[in-house]
């Protein structure tokens, strides 16, 4: 289904804003590469707009700060519908290291909802395309969902704590 959307919504080419929210910047060195001549995104109809008014996509980097959160929802209802989400690298994803900081919100699904998500510190240029083309049904997915029932009989669910001693 949602690969029917995607080739209804966005037949001929996907334009990219691309926004850091409190990254190191590696993820947004990782983009801009994808954007090179060398791997050459723009073959596949990826181009970078420098407004999210004109954008299909939005490439979010790095785990939410509470000083962030108002400008990505302002971001989010500046983009016009219907729009993608990527959340590009480890801290966007799930906040990473900086999960239980006191002035961070987490990953970017905290704040706006994300429809796909590339994992890595940072991610690999070919690990980004590879997201942007499986969204647009160009490649076959590779994970699988695990759910608990496909987990062996033998498999403890629930271990023992350790047992602290004074």
């Amino acid at each position: 289904m949602f690969k029917n959307l995607c080739a209804k919504a966005f037949p001929k080419a996907l334009w990219v804003y691309h926004t850091n929210c409190a990254a190191c910047n590696g993820c947004d060195i990782e983009i801009i590469n994808v954007l090179t001549p060398y791997y050459d995104a723009e073959r596949f109809g990826i181009k970078l707009v420098g407004s999210p008014r004109h954008a299909d996509v939005l490439l979010v980097t790095g785990g939410v700060s509470r000083q962030i959160a108002p400008a990505l929802e302002r971001l989010y209802a500046a983009t016009p519908d219907p729009k993608l989400v990527f959340a590009i690298g480890s801290c966007a994803c799930g906040g990473d290291v900086f999960y239980d900081s006191y002035n961070m919100y987490g990953g970017v699904d905290k704040v706006i909802p994300v429809n796909f998500y590339v994992s890595g510190c940072p991610p690999r240029p070919e690990a980004i395309l590879y997201g942007v083309a499986v969204a647009l049904g160009l490649a076959p997915k590779k994970v699988a969902k695990k759910m608990s029932s496909d987990l062996p009989d033998t498999m403890d669910l629930n271990p023992p704590m350790l047992e602290l001693r004074k």
